[in-house]
């Protein structure tokens, strides 16, 4: 205690040291995870066959994507369940570590399995890369995104707050429409409470028409001149709509009440 002229003035209390986020077993299970990636990816590549395999990078472009397709659609054929099992992988990974490009994986998707197999797998890998992230923000997500993004972080916690009694509604109008990013909405789920069933329902429900989008501009990707052309006006207004579908529920509750 310190004192002044006989009164107490306050207590000097010590600041614990700085440490890592991470306890040891949370450490090793993270660590298990990405370890868990890079033997699936390398398992694919010891099953393949003897060849150049230079074309294999993450596309950042259409002209690499392109690329990409007319390498791999004859593996598609003959290598199916190598490519499903390497295309799962990299699409969960990019997901759950927030690595961009996911629209041209989808867009791959398309060019490859078509709008049905394309879309089913865009959601799947999407659901889960989006549950890695949730989970993985679990553990380390907090002090990092309070620091990287604040405002958003405190704009998304008052907006869930207020909806908690229809947060469904209000994730899939998130989900829906490009109102908060995907990347954000994954990580900051969890740090705002939002709980993962609700998260799950919203993710799998929520990503359909906007993979359904983007995997059937695949089968027509030589015509693409930009990533832009994937969402003209009639594509945005339509997932604005569905989207406000969505909510119309939580709007009559709440003039009813």
């Amino acid at each position: 205690m310190i004192k002044e002229g006989g009164d107490t003035v306050g207590e000097v209390v010590a600041l614990p040291p700085s440490k890592f986020p991470l306890s040891a077993s949370e450490s090793v299970v993270a660590s298990a995870v990405v370890l868990g990636f890079a033997a699936s990816i390398c398992g694919v590549y010891l099953t393949m066959p003897d060849s150049d395999y230079s074309f294999l990078k993450l596309p950042r472009s259409l002209q690499d994507l392109q690329l990409l397709r007319d390498n791999l659609e004859s593996y598609a054929s003959d290598y199916t369940a190598q490519v499903l099992v390497g295309y799962c992988v990299v699409y969960i990974f990019m997901q759950t570590f927030m690595i961009p490009g996911t629209v041209f994986m989808s867009l791959l998707a398309g060019a490859l399995f078509g709008v049905f197999k394309g879309v089913a797998l865009v959601v799947f890998t999407a659901t889960a890369g989006a549950s890695s992230c949730y989970f993985l923000s679990k553990l380390i997500g907090r002090p990092l995104l309070s620091s990287l993004a604040p405002e958003k972080l405190k704009f998304f916690q008052k907006e869930v707050a207020k909806r908690r009694k229809s947060l469904l509604n209000y994730m899939l109008f998130l989900r829906l429409t490009p109102t908060l990013p995907n990347t954000f909405i994954n990580f900051a789920s969890p740090i705002v409470d939002v709980p993962y069933h609700i998260f799950f329902l919203a993710t799998v429900i929520g990503l359909v028409p906007a993979a359904y989008v983007t995997v059937r501009a695949g089968l027509a990707l030589g015509e693409l001149q930009s990533v832009g052309d994937l969402y003209d006006f009639n594509s945005i207004a339509t997932l604005f709509f569905i989207g406000l579908v969505s909510v119309t529920p939580t709007l009559i509750s709440k003039n009813e009440s």
